[in-house]
Parts: C-alpha cells; structure tokens; sequence
C-alpha cells in the first residue's frame, strides 16, 4: 500500500525519472556539517533535561530540515549560546 503524500510521491517520480542530480555542496555548508560532527564527536558528559512536548516537537521538525539528529541541534544551540554566538532576533514594533 502507498502512503506517500503528494510531495513524497513528485520527488519519487522526479528520482526515478533520472532528473535530480548530486550537487557538491557550498564551503559554507560543509563547514556547518563539519562543526556539527566535531561537536558531535566531543561529546562526554550526559544531560537530562524536560521540555514541553510542543517545543522538543518542533526542535525535532527543525533538525529534520537541517538534516541532523535533534540531540546533535540542541547540542549545537547550547553551544552556540554559551559561547556567545546565539543572538536574540530583535523585534520590528
């Protein structure tokens, strides 16, 4: 039984019709991916935290866009935010 959706179903049509190509990727992106490995492969303490289901459902859609494990984005956001390079978005009012 197929239970793709309709976007699922238009990228397996454009696969098998032999039209998406490999790409190679920017500097840019090979950096953010390189970073992410580097943090991944230091890691040596566990933590347990509790969040919102609603929130941990969204760090795991926003991981899933980036194309990483959530555990590797919250690590990075964290270590982002202890070393300063986290900012808060200004707001337009």
């Amino acid at each position: 039984m197929n239970s793709y959706d309709e976007e699922e179903q238009e990228i397996i049509a454009t696969f098998e019709a032999g039209k998406l190509k490999s790409q190679k990727p920017s500097p840019e992106t090979l950096e953010r991916h390189r970073s992410y490995a580097r943090s991944t492969l230091s890691k040596d303490q566990r933590v347990n935290i509790r969040l919102s289901a609603k929130d941990l459902e969204d760090i795991k859609i926003r991981a899933m866009e980036e194309g990483i494990p959530y555990q590797t984005l919250m690590g990075s956001i964290l270590h982002k935010y202890v070393s300063g390079r986290l900012v808060e978005k200004s707001s337009m009012y």
